[in-house]
């Protein structure tokens, strides 16, 4: 063999080698590392599969429409990264079969195509190593230490998805539990201002204290299990019209509009729900680099206006909630608690391709009325 073969089949394997060992860094990054990793290897599969489907069904579609369709977007997302991992490892073991000679013509001046056929030959190696075929082998020495140690990678991604699987769904679930319940306090799609009209009609406003007390743990879960699993971010609600993210803006809003304007007693509970919630979703778009002002004050713009503010507090007084006299301070006093979370909450919207949230509605049609039931009972 000739130096400069040599070294060239030592470059090869080397490449194949880095390529193998980064694809299952990867794996292990995304499956097994108990915090977030945002691993750029893992990226292209789903940015591609999300680029297909702005294209098959592009934001000017029907909601339902798209709804129907990004509902098999992450669990797909997730098989295809599989095949994605599968496909490196594969290449990376192709190049290191055809480095060490498994192809015939090592050795020799190979003559016209030979080259072509020792490169098909080791990727036909790689491919019945990997999928554990069986139906090609190679005398090569060394070459068996790669073929079982090929098998055995192939089987562990396999194994480590299959095992992933339960993880994510226990996870879906607790946090859709939540989401789902909410409807039952703030309609769909959740409201503040009806979840505090009918707290204050049915319960008392107190009530809110074990409110606040659930969403915190529910905010620090969902900063576990969303950097943790970030495939659950993309997680589409059973119902089109629901969405983690817009559960969460609106319990947030609620507790800012609890402690701004609210003319009630002070509950530090509700202060600690909205600081949860609003590190729990700068964590998660930090993992996938959304951005939004780490050091806000409390005047900055927000996507809500002072006119939005103002139809707030007129449906609620007009509901009967009793309500701060000083306006003006109470405006900025939500406006500083929705600072924290506002670019983070419409980035992530973005990200998960949300329903359009309360705030995008008007104000008014969204007010909860009286409207009878079976058994001619109050709905609320």
């Amino acid at each position: 063999m000739e130096p400069i073969e040599l070294l060239v089949r030592i470059a090869v394997f080397v490449l194949g080698l880095t390529l193998v060992a980064r694809t299952m860094l990867g794996a292990i990054r995304a499956l097994l590392l108990p915090r977030g990793s945002n691993d750029r290897l893992s990226r292209p599969p789903f940015r591609v599969f999300r680029w297909l489907i702005d294209k098959a069904v592009p934001p000017s579609r029907p909601y339902a429409v798209r709804d129907r369709v990004l509902a098999y977007y992450a669990p797909t997302a997730l098989l295809v990264v599989l095949v994605y991992w599968l496909v490196l490892v594969g290449l990376g073991y192709s190049a290191m079969y055809w480095a060490i000679g498994a192809g015939a013509g090592v050795g020799t001046p190979p003559p016209d195509g030979a080259l072509a056929h020792d490169i098909a030959e080791a990727i036909r190696l790689s491919g019945s190593s990997l999928l554990t075929l069986g139906f090609a082998a190679s005398d090569v020495t060394g070459a068996s230490l790669l073929i079982f140690s090929e098998a055995i990678l192939g089987l562990i991604l396999i194994a480590l998805l299959i095992s992933y699987l339960p993880t994510i769904y226990s996870a879906f679930s607790r946090r859709e539990l939540l989401v789902n319940l909410l409807e039952v306090r703030a309609d769909t799609p959740p409201s503040p201002v009806v979840m505090l009209t009918r707290f204050d009609r049915l319960h008392g406003l107190e009530e809110l204290h074990e409110m606040w007390l659930r969403w915190e743990q529910w905010f620090a879960e969902l900063e576990e299990t969303h950097t943790s699993l970030p495939i659950l971010s993309l997680y589409r609600s059973q119902r089109p019209e629901l969405s983690w993210v817009n559960a969460a803006g609106a319990i947030m809003d609620a507790a800012a509009l609890t402690r701004s304007v609210v003319d009630m007693p002070d509950d530090v509970q509700a202060d600690l729900c909205i600081r949860a919630g609003y590190l729990a979703v700068q964590r998660v778009a930090d993992f996938f680099n959304l951005p939004y002002p780490h050091h806000p004050k409390q005047d900055d713009p927000t996507s809500i206006s002072r006119a939005r503010f103002d139809e707030v507090c007129a449906v609620l007084e007009g509901a009967g909630v009793t309500l701060k006299a000083d306006r003006d301070q109470a405006w900025l006093d939500f406006n500083g608690w929705r600072v924290n979370y506002d670019a983070a909450l419409l980035g992530l919207a973005r990200l998960a391709m949300a329903p359009p949230s309360w705030w995008d509605r008007p104000i008014a049609s969204a007010y909860v009325t009286d409207e009878p039931v079976v058994g001619g009972a109050a709905s609320d």
